[in-house]
């Protein structure tokens, strides 16, 4: 009898152990199940609401140019006298100096907004193959990878310009202090990453955008008394536009307009959206060569091509 009792007790306490390891075991799983489910919401959260961020600014940019380019329409529509008078402006604001005269050499500035970007590796392995130096006006982002980028259009012998730290238009241009914290923001972040400090920097749609909430004559007289100069551009390739142009017509927009100019700055953009770009760089490059142009970055020798020439702001 004692023997029977004392089996019953050890099947019993054998039972509650493995009961009790069964609970422990779908606990445990439960635990794990809500912890990573709980992780894997946070991260698709946070992705999400960077892919927001990015086709926003991506948006406003092409909303920006547009408007800039409708704007110049419509001015060019309006009189003989208005129409001599574009978008395409050196510093005194007339077109016809910078028109290509015979025997001159023609130099022509490639430029890349709003990087870095998943593109940018791309862009500066074509510029290294093809031996180009070009400008990166880039905005501010503080991963890792972005980081190396950075550092990499510096050693690489490009140059360097700001064209805003938030990219958010509704931001940067509500007011001069607004503006004014956000480019000291992406200079000094620059600086700090690359250990050069830009001078030049791109206004977001360019200096005579019709989006800025206040005068763009404030910035340019800030930029001024900063030492710091700006560039718009009288080349477009059209990779800002809504119109989805192939990489071949890309080249062809921009070899429509860089035979009129002895001095062309041609406005392309870096960006994981923009694959056509980078597959009408390498081609674009071969062209410009074959016509004998000089490819440069922009420095301090550089015409500047403004929108809004500075000299016309007191």
């Amino acid at each position: 009898m004692e023997e029977n009792a004392a089996s019953g007790l050890r099947e019993q306490q054998l039972r509650r152990k493995r009961i009790k390891k069964i609970k422990s075991t779908i606990v445990t799983g439960i635990v794990i199940w809500i912890l990573t489910t709980s992780i894997l919401t946070v991260t698709l959260f946070v992705k999400l609401l960077h892919m927001e961020d990015r086709l926003d600014e991506l948006a406003k940019s092409v909303i920006s140019v547009e408007q800039v380019m409708e704007n110049q329409q419509e001015k060019s529509a309006a009189s003989p006298k208005e129409n001599a008078e574009t978008l395409d402006t050196v510093k005194n604001g007339a077109e016809e100096d910078n028109l290509l005269k015979e025997g001159q050499t023609q130099k022509v500035y490639l430029t890349f907004d709003d990087g870095p970007s998943e593109s940018t590796a791309r862009i500066l392995d074509i510029l290294k193959e093809k031996n180009v130096k070009a400008t990166f006006f880039v905005i501010g982002q503080e991963d890792g990878e972005s980081k190396e980028l950075y550092q990499r259009i510096v050693a690489e012998g490009h140059t360097l310009g700001m064209h805003s730290f938030s990219h958010k238009y509704n931001v940067i241009y509500e007011s001069l202090e607004a503006f004014s914290e956000d480019m000291a923001h992406l200079q000094s972040y620059l600086a700090e990453v690359t250990g050069v400090t830009p001078e030049i920097l791109r206004f977001p749609g360019g200096s005579s955008n019709q989006v800025s909430n206040t005068d763009m004559k404030e910035f340019i007289r800030f930029l001024k008394e900063k030492g710091i100069t700006y560039y718009d551009w009288n080349v477009a390739s059209g990779d800002a536009t809504s119109h989805a142009y192939t990489p071949e017509e890309l080249v062809q927009n921009v070899m429509n307009d860089v035979g009129r100019y002895e001095t062309s700055i041609v406005l392309m953009h870096d960006s994981s959206a923009k694959s056509g770009t980078v597959e009408a760089l390498a081609p674009m490059i071969d062209q410009l060569k074959e016509m004998g142009a000089e490819l440069l970055p922009i420095d301090e020798n550089t015409t500047p091509i403004q929108q809004i020439p500075a000299d016309s702001v007191d």
